[in-house]
């Protein structure tokens, strides 16, 4: 797989360090009990199609992206320089 990092032009999926999926997840309070925070830690979606993805180019320019990518074709769609703090 290939991800065309603004900087940087299409690289290797290698050169990366993934992440997760760009999406925030609102963290439970801390007496929301143990089903509550089982759910926020362990369980995630595993959605067949259009994702998008946190991606950090490890061993390239250091930045940070937002990879919209197809996980049934695999896909890459597209790639965003993400702000600190600002996945969504």
């Amino acid at each position: 797989m290939r991800i065309p990092c603004p900087i940087c032009g299409p690289r290797d999926r290698r050169e990366f360090y993934y992440q997760g999926h760009a999406v925030m997840l609102e963290r439970p309070a801390a007496e929301a009990g143990e089903a509550a925070w089982d759910g926020y830690l362990h369980l995630r979606e595993n959605p067949a199609g259009q994702t998008q993805d946190l991606w950090y180019h490890e061993a390239g320019c250091g930045a940070w992206l937002k990879v919209t990518r197809d996980t049934v074709t695999h896909d890459v769609l597209r790639a965003e320089l993400v702000e600190a703090g600002h996945a969504d």
